[in-house]
């Protein structure tokens, strides 16, 4: 068997031992300020994750999970598995080739691009939650709510790894039932409102690194 990467000590759950994995920008200001997918990479990291995304997910209130380009994709389709859905790509403009509908946004970056959705996607009436991988400004996730309401379905929720606490976040939280692996109020999520994670002062790769499968 594989040697487990939790470590031996570890609390309750809700410590989000993973979270340390993620590692610091160190490509400059344009791009995201973190990179989470070591946590995908760490397989046990990866489904401790999902385990804690979608204990707090109704699936007789979700119909379908859709995932925002790029990233989005991996969480989006790796919850539909779990909880028993289909997955909907939300695309950056220009990939699809069949009829779609889409929407400009602004992105984390400032950057205004444009995302589409395949049309028609669903019925009208469909539950659709949004998953995107981190919410910073909120600006990618709102371009996606707009494609869904265009075309009659129902955001069933929001969920992403954390969202940033700022005035557009606040509002969906008013709004939606968002789901997410940072707790607000928590210590992590202080954290990623600062956008520096302590554990960036002490990263090492090589946690996350997948452990060898060894044959007893």
């Amino acid at each position: 068997m594989a040697e487990s990467s939790r470590p031996a000590d570890i609390g309750p759950r809700d410590d989000r031992w993973y979270l340390p994995l993620m590692a610091p920008n160190t490509r400059g200001a344009e791009f995201a300020w973190l990179d989470p997918t070591s946590i995908y990479i760490n397989g046990e990291a990866f489904s401790d994750l999902l385990d804690d995304l979608c204990a707090e997910l109704d699936p007789t209130r979700i119909d379908v999970v859709a995932g925002l380009d790029a990233m989005g994709f991996v969480l989006g389709a790796a919850i539909g598995a779990r909880i028993g859905r289909g997955f909907l790509p939300i695309r950056k403009a220009g990939k699809l080739c069949v009829a779609t509908d889409a929407v400009s946004f602004t992105n984390y970056s400032g950057r205004t691009q444009d995302m589409e959705m395949r049309t028609p996607a669903f019925a009208p009436g469909t539950q659709v939650l949004l998953v995107d991988q981190w919410v910073e400004t909120g600006g990618t996730m709102d371009g996606a709510i707009r494609l869904v309401e265009r075309q009659q379905g129902v955001v069933a929720g929001l969920c992403a790894i954390v969202f940033e606490e700022n005035a557009r976040t606040h509002e969906y939280r008013q709004k939606y039932t968002c789901t997410s692996a940072v707790v607000p109020g928590s210590s992590w999520q202080q954290q990623a409102n600062r956008q520096t994670l302590d554990s960036f002062e002490h990263y090492r790769p090589e946690l996350a690194f997948p452990q060898r499968q060894q044959i007893s």
